[in-house]
């Protein structure tokens, strides 16, 4: 198994040095605005929580901010001019996502934690996370066939761009690929982030493959992700993210490492 979990524990216990260096040393207090439109989403309340307490965990204020979407611009533009904020992220969907694009782009680019705005100075968390995963796990990509599955925003299109980075080519999967299932079984090594549940079925898979699944949806209430429970049921030769404990708890841990960046930034120019 791929634990995120262990892995994401070696680097809060850093962060959380680096946050009392940052607050004793520099008097910076590291703090996260996150703007939420007023929705019931279960979902995105689980990540509101989570986020919460690993802000607390490591000494780094979460404030949340629930508004009206046609409040949200405001809001934006007062949280990017505001000095004791150093981070701030959008959180996704938008009551109407067909305002994401206009509305996250109002975000400070030197505040834009998520990643999304064009000029940002951080890479999206997830697709972070992911590549920390599989160093984390000496998951080796060379010479291997790589597939994504997915290339949206926050996970196939920077994942793809981080991949092409660092000398690995990866092959995308996106609705319009013929015949995805037969593509995904040439792979060695597949990261999934469709928030389709259930995409990825057992007879897809070759043996010895790699799996991350970093999709996200919601079923009854529950957060499921795009492999299909029979996978982990039927598939013992095959290496994948556990059902709980995978990208995720590494995702929260590369947002506050963009928080804690953001703010050494502050620092670094209020030393100059």
């Amino acid at each position: 198994m791929l634990n995120g979990k262990e892995l994401a524990g070696y680097i809060k216990e850093r962060q959380a040095k680096e946050v009392r260096r940052l607050r004793q040393s520099e008097g910076i207090k590291p703090k996260l605005a996150i703007v939420v439109t007023a929705q019931n989403n279960p979902v995105i309340d689980t990540y509101m929580r989570l986020k919460e307490k690993y802000g607390a965990d490591i000494l780094v204020s979460v404030d949340v901010h629930r508004v009206f979407q046609n409040e949200i611009r405001e809001l934006l533009n007062k949280l990017s001019n505001d000095d004791s904020v150093q981070a701030i992220i959008v959180q996704l969907p938008l009551e109407d996502p067909g305002e994401t694009e206009e509305i996250v782009g109002l975000v400070n680019p030197d505040k834009d934690v998520d990643g999304l705005v064009p000029g940002s100075k951080f890479e999206p968390a997830t697709a972070l996370a992911i590549m920390w995963l599989l160093t984390g796990y000496n998951i080796n990509l060379v010479g291997k066939d790589v597939v994504l599955v997915g290339r949206g925003k926050l996970v196939g299109a920077p994942l793809e761009k981080m991949l092409i980075d660092a000398g690995i080519t990866p092959r995308v999967l996106v609705k319009e690929t013929p015949d995805v299932p037969d593509e995904i079984r040439k792979a060695d090594i597949i990261v999934t982030a469709t928030g389709v549940h259930g995409l990825i079925k057992p007879d897809m898979l070759k043996e010895g493959a790699v799996v991350v699944d970093a999709g996200v949806a919601s079923e009854g209430g529950k957060t499921v992700g795009d492999v299909a429970p029979e996978v982990y049921e039927q598939r013992d030769d095959i290496t994948i993210t556990p059902v709980k404990g995978g990208v995720g708890p590494l995702t929260v841990c590369a947002l506050f490492e963009n928080v804690i960046r953001a703010a050494q930034r502050v620092a670094k120019e209020q030393q100059s």
